[in-house]
């Protein structure tokens, strides 16, 4: 038996390729196995977005190089893969295949190569590939919620950003191709769709040049699909008809991730994200304004190159004005082939440590103000796991919150199911909750999960394709 052993860092986008992965080579005969002591193959699937990526991936692979004596062979996918290329062969040679994330439709022929002996293997493309990103098969790791990647790439270019690098230029997929997936998914039983893409509200169709908020509502509308999500905007591309169709279709999730990355319109101009402070405030008036209660999150990075104390403290007000559910912030770190790497790195890291401090504590404020007004409300939650220790059941809201509830009926809610709770305690991070009455529904058999978890058929495929 070949088998094969996977370990993916980074965000959905390399979850989701890894599914990708995985579903191929359980097709080509290879079987998962969760030791990389039992695997004849072992790959590692690569992010290079946070500081000194490259050199946690190489420090990864001396680690698996005590097992390369019993004749196992070792992969490098994804973003590391694309960005470092043959460069990974010269520092690690007993790696046999070095491939990006475009490539991947490839891997049959790729994995034939790599059993006929053939020991220096790469599936890299330039920028300017026009590659699908499908592929035939999708072992999806989750029942309930799955992934679609609707857009790969990234035109935008932002001064401290190598995604344009390693994802290449922004590819679409048509309407109809997206829709057939959501399809399959909602017969094979899942409940909730996450669209991908690194700027997924820059999304186009090919074929009819269909909006992002169109599609949005297309794939709401798909029947059985309770939940739909999406993830990440970039606020040059956000279009005020976005906020429409969640206010007009109850099956969008009432939660936008918007990055701003800084509150000072000198900085944003310095990191070459195409619009101004008063552009993204106008953004948010619209999320405020909208009939529903839309949660709204953000990443945000300290210490760019030039950023004053000044502009620091329009960060912090933007916090106060906007007030995010939510924050992901991250000390500036330059990246591989990128402009900001040739900027001026003048701001000590301490001052960037204690900025990220300023920060991450007025934020832990607001949320705690914030979260407040979820008090006594009634929300539906997802089921996604059970806490025996605290008598808890765990799932997530609508607006992406973690929601911690007890029950007082004797069998517990089933894992992916969908159970109403009134909050008896909002937190910083979470809700506190009772749930109200349910019925238990019986859960899908282990068979039925795993004959529905690889993924799109032939006939799907090809519909994708076109």
């Amino acid at each position: 038996m070949k088998t094969f052993y996977i370990e993916t860092f980074g965000c959905q986008m390399n979850a989701h390729d890894s599914e990708k992965v995985v579903g191929t080579l359980q097709h080509e005969g290879w079987q998962q196995v969760t030791d990389e002591a039992a695997a004849g193959l072992i790959l590692y699937n690569t992010c290079s977005i946070r500081d000194k990526a490259e050199q946690k991936v190489f420090h990864r692979l001396n680690e698996y190089k005590r097992l390369q004596g019993e004749g196992k062979k070792f992969a490098v996918l994804g973003c590391v893969a694309q960005q470092e290329g043959e460069k990974i062969f010269d520092r690690a040679p007993y790696v046999s295949l070095v491939a990006g994330s475009a490539s991947y439709r490839h891997l049959p022929g790729m994995l034939a190569r790599l059993e006929a002996g053939e020991i220096r293997i790469t599936g890299l493309e330039d920028r300017q590939t026009d590659e699908a990103f499908d592929t035939e098969f999708t072992a999806r790791s989750n029942p309930h919620r799955g992934y679609i990647t609707i857009i790969e790439g990234c035109d935008k270019f932002c001064a401290y950003c190598v995604v344009p690098y390693t994802r290449g230029k922004e590819r679409s997929r048509t309407s109809a191709s997206v829709l057939a997936e959501a399809c399959r998914m909602a017969a094979e039983g899942f409940t909730e769709i996450q669209l991908l893409g690194q700027n997924v509200n820059s999304y186009r169709d090919p074929s009819s040049q269909s909006t992002f908020a169109e599609l949005l509502v297309a794939v709401g509308n798909v029947p059985g699909i309770r939940r739909v999500r999406f993830t990440t905007s970039h606020p040059r591309d956000f279009t005020r008809d976005i906020v429409q169709a969640i206010d007009a279709t109850p099956t969008l999730c009432d939660h936008v991730h918007l990055p701003v990355q800084s509150g000072s319109s000198d900085v944003l101009k310095a990191m070459s994200r195409e619009y101004t402070r008063d552009w993204y405030l106008e953004r948010m008036s619209w999320i405020h304004s909208a009939k529903r209660d839309i949660s709204i999150t953000s990443d945000i990075i300290v210490g760019f190159p030039g950023e004053t104390d000044a502009d620091f403290e329009q960060t912090i007000n933007l916090l106060d004005t906007v007030k995010y559910d939510a924050v992901f912030a991250f000390k500036f770190s330059p990246r591989p082939n990128t402009p900001a790497i040739n900027m001026v790195d003048s701001i000590p890291d301490e001052i960037k440590t204690e900025r990220l401090r300023i920060l991450n504590d007025r934020q832990r404020e607001i949320q705690r103000r914030h979260y407040a007004r979820h008090q006594d409300q009634v929300v539906e939650v997802m089921v996604e796991g059970y806490n025996p220790q605290r008598n808890q059941v765990t799932g997530r809201s609508s607006q992406n919150k973690t929601v911690n509830f007890t029950t007082t009926q004797t069998e517990p809610p089933a894992i992916g199911s969908y159970v109403e709770v009134r909050i008896t305690q909002p937190l910083p991070n979470s809700l506190v909750g009772e749930a109200l009455p349910y019925t238990v529904a019986p859960s899908p058999s282990a068979e039925a999960i795993a004959a529905r978890n690889l993924g799109l058929n032939r006939d799907l495929f090809a519909a994708a394709s076109s």
